[in-house]
């Protein structure tokens, strides 16, 4: 399973519901960035993704997206083959 890295804070609901799916399909580990805690982590956040939002979640080397771009792509059948490894 690939590795899955999330840029994050505590009380976002997105980042909530995110980890939740994520962990409905198999994710055991994640890699939580919590930009809350460390503002630092949000500039590097930005200028991985261009984004300012959380949830920013990278699957491997893909970016995914937010917690709506995940979902889009667990309803299209997609994450499971990009967490094998497989891609999009």
């Amino acid at each position: 399973m690939q590795a899955v890295r999330m840029y994050s804070t505590l009380v976002c609901p997105y980042c909530q519901h995110a980890k939740a799916l994520l962990q409905q399909r198999g994710v055991e580990a994640i890699d939580e960035v919590r930009v809350d805690l460390d503002p630092t982590q949000r500039a590097t956040m930005m200028e991985l993704t261009g984004r300012r939002t959380v949830p920013q979640i990278f699957i491997g080397d893909t970016h995914v997206g937010g917690c709506d771009d995940l979902v889009a792509l667990d309803q299209r059948g997609e994450l499971a083959a990009l967490l094998a490894g497989a891609g999009a």
